[in-house]
């Protein structure tokens, strides 16, 4: 009788010691599934079911109360309609085209300058280039919201003055802000592309620049067919990342001028802040729906450019 239980002791211990040995990575992950699962999906899936209702403060429909007012899709179709909702989607792309465009342009710059053979210190130099990563956010844009203020000795207004010119109303013209937003959002995000491209650069072979000088290839050619074509990827991959970052953005317009002129300049999620916080009553389930529309397009602007740039190329599909 003993030796039957110690052999189906040993058959179980058999066909269970295996499959935990092939899944230890399993419950290695598992304490960080739960952790992410708790800050991320709850949050998700709570903002979704706000998204249906009509949460305010006031009562009936109270987003303390757990009774509020479930009405479907109207949100949705409600915030559709607003030309608000669409003035700030279109300056939000607007913003994510064009301070991509000046982030990229200036790291990959700032990168081949601080690789130049010529260049000395290099090490000291790209220290200090990475600098302002060390400055929290909201520290280094309220700065460059002092320097780009109205007023007539501002620092940008005392150098348009010294240059001869008039002093310019940053905050208050529509365009000129939008041009401060970017000018800031370069800042945050350049050292980031520098440390990318800086990290290419390295990886470039000396023998294609060789081959590039002997057949007669000047600098901007060598770059563009040399440089360029073998750095594309991971620069590529720093602006996807860059983009939804400033897709995502919401510390500029809400120091600088709360999105103005009036809401002129409203990003997606300040929009969304202002329906929740904004106004009496605040309007928690128009402004869930707006964040989840926002969630819902960063995914996919995410998605076609990882498939469109062929970043996932050689990845393991099981």
């Amino acid at each position: 009788m003993s030796t039957a239980t110690d052999l189906a002791q040993r058959a179980r211990e058999s066909s269970v010691t295996p499959w935990v040995r092939d899944n230890v990575g399993l419950f290695l992950v598992l304490p960080g599934l739960f952790l992410f699962s708790a800050f991320m999906f709850y949050p998700v899936l709570y903002l979704l079911y706000l998204s249906f209702t009509k949460a305010t403060n006031a009562p009936p429909a109270s987003i303390h109360s757990g009774n509020e007012q479930f009405i479907g899709l109207e949100n949705y179709v409600s915030i559709l309609a607003d030309p608000s909702f669409w003035n700030s989607m279109g300056v939000t792309w607007l913003f994510v085209a064009t301070s991509v465009v000046l982030k990229l342009a200036f790291g990959i710059a700032v990168a081949l300058v601080l690789t130049g053979e010529r260049v000395r210190g290099q090490r000291f130099l790209r220290s200090l280039v990475i600098l302002p990563m060390g400055l929290p956010a909201v520290f280094s844009i309220t700065v460059w919201s002092k320097i780009f203020d109205n007023a007539r000795y501002s620092l940008s207004n005392k150098i348009l003055l010294e240059l001869g010119l008039e002093k310019a109303n940053w905050m208050t013209e529509r365009w000129l802000a939008f041009f401060t937003y970017n000018v800031t959002e370069v800042w945050l995000a350049y050292p980031f592309i520098v440390i990318i491209t800086v990290s290419a650069l390295q990886d470039v072979p000396e023998e294609l620049h060789d081959a590039a000088r002997v057949d007669g290839a000047g600098y901007f050619h060598r770059f563009r067919h040399v440089t360029l074509p073998a750095i594309r990827r991971p620069v590529l991959f720093g602006g996807i990342l860059t983009s939804a970052a400033s897709f995502q953005q919401f510390l500029i317009p809400f120091i600088f001028n709360d999105g103005g002129p009036g809401s002129a300049n409203s990003l997606l999620i300040h929009y969304g802040y202002t329906e929740a916080f904004g106004q009496t009553p605040p309007a928690y389930g128009r402004a869930a729906s707006i964040m989840m529309l926002t969630l819902l397009f960063i995914g996919a602007f995410m998605w076609l450019n990882v498939k469109k740039g062929k970043l996932a190329e050689g990845v393991d599909e099981r």
